[in-house]
């Protein structure tokens, strides 16, 4: 071939390369905008059927109506312990999914009957449960459940900080954009939570405070950025009689017990390093709040609860839904669908509706990022999920999924989604056509 020919074809196919790698990086920006980032499916009748604790609540989580045979494969808090050690001695199985560890990482908690009440299962692929990652957002609601335990007073639907409700402040975590006066400043206000509760009370929930995790590594010392949600006044306004002034840190770094993300002692994990098995097992327990007294996080109440879970008192944002319902995001609706309905041509929602009678409850919240730190693309899941399914027991279940890949980029997180996605749709299939 002459040499003017060659060098023609070689730019042919160099163009023709680049063409396939923009559709490529197009199509995984699609993905994370359209499918990771979108605004959540909500059941037909989404709003809440009872959220306080004097009523009957067979739609809050721990409170399912579980109508299965009691399943020796699952132990109840009693049978395990909450003392240091209970992860052994847990019902589990850290090989359950069939999922490559190169995959991804999951940990699912799976509720069902025991003739001594509700047990538990702990169910993970390729013993991934105790790998540290950076957990990213999906640890806001971490923050916000340790200041709701730090001020320990009720709140309600009125709840005011400053001149935002709070229903509004923890809506905007989830949903990432404006509620009411809530901004949509999601790492602002997260930070605001984290400075309430502060990062050695926040480690210690881990810890002896109250999760007992074998992992020492695994702590909560940073933030979401440097700026934090300013409210308009310190005084929380609980009602027109009641009020509580707090004194967060101004700054993250204040805080003594903070720590810079690439701190000495903190190694490519970060400032805030978790596992999936210590974010599932952290709402699992407060999902439980009526039905497991003995794993409340202390200074935690049934409206906090409610709070975290649905928003009480918030405005619209992305969906006319608040807190943890807000979250964004369709892949977990979606891999709960296929699995229910495999081949349905039905939209998720539609299968969700059509097998629960809208009876379904997913409360989530991810995270994600491009890490410079580790070269990579994340994103991580967190969720509660309530099934009451019209042919068979209702299930209910937590989990945690991270998944990464090679390079740092908005596309890379694209790619991380599709992963996620992959993940769950396997996870889903296996468990929910099990009994």
């Amino acid at each position: 071939m002459p040499r003017i020919y060659l060098v023609i074809f070689c730019g042919l196919l160099s163009l023709i390369v680049s063409a396939y790698a923009l559709a490529d990086e197009q199509s995984d920006l699609d993905f994370y905008h359209n499918v990771f980032s979108a605004p959540p499916l909500l059941p037909k009748s989404f709003r809440p059927d009872c959220v306080k604790p004097a009523c009957s609540a067979e739609l809050m989580p721990g409170m399912s109506m579980f109508r299965a045979e009691p399943n020796p494969a699952y132990f109840t808090v009693a049978q395990s312990g909450t003392a240091a050690g209970w992860e052994e001695r847990v019902a589990s199985d850290w090989h359950y999914f069939t999922i490559p560890a190169s995959m991804g990482k999951i940990t699912l908690i799976d509720f069902g009957a025991t003739p001594d009440g509700t047990g538990y299962r702990y169910l993970a692929n390729a013993n991934t449960q105790n790998i540290l990652y950076e957990p990213w957002s999906s640890s806001k609601i971490m923050a916000f459940a340790g200041a709701l335990a730090t001020i320990g007073r009720d709140v309600n639907a009125s709840t005011l900080v400053g001149d935002v409700t709070l229903g509004d402040l923890i809506t905007s975590i989830n949903s990432y954009a404006p509620s009411g006066n809530a901004d949509g400043n999601s790492n602002a206000i997260a930070t605001y939570f984290a400075n309430i509760a502060g990062r050695e009370f926040l480690t210690g929930l881990f810890h002896n405070k109250w999760l007992n995790m074998n992992n020492p590594a695994i702590r909560f010392r940073g933030a979401y950025g440097p700026t934090a949600f300013s409210p308009t006044s310190a005084d929380w306004q609980f009602d027109l009689r009641n009020k509580l002034a707090v004194e967060p840190f101004e700054e993250a770094s204040d805080d003594p017990f903070y720590q810079s993300y690439r701190c000495d002692e903190c190694g490519l994990t970060g400032n805030k390093p978790m596992t999936t098995l210590a974010q599932a097992e952290f709402l699992k327990r407060l999902a439980t709040h009526y039905s497991e007294p003995q794993t409340r996080l202390p200074g935690f109440n049934a409206w906090h609860l409610s709070m975290l879970l649905y928003g009480d008192g918030h405005s619209n944002s992305v969906v006319d839904a608040g807190g943890m319902q807000a979250g964004i995001g369709v892949l977990l609706a979606q891999a709960i669908a296929n699995a229910l309905a495999p081949g349905s041509d039905a939209s998720a929602k539609a299968v969700l509706d059509e097998q629960t009678g809208g009876r379904w409850r997913i409360f989530q919240k991810i995270g994600a990022g491009p890490s410079e730190t580790r070269g990579q693309s994340e994103t991580v899941l967190l969720a509660h999920v309530l099934l009451q399914l019209n042919k068979g027991p209702a299930r209910e279940f937590t989990l945690a999924v991270q998944t990464e890949v090679k390079g740092n980029s908005e596309a890379g997180v694209g790619r991380a989604a599709q992963k996620m996605q992959e993940v769950l749709n396997i996870s889903m299939a296996q468990l929910l056509s099990s009994k």
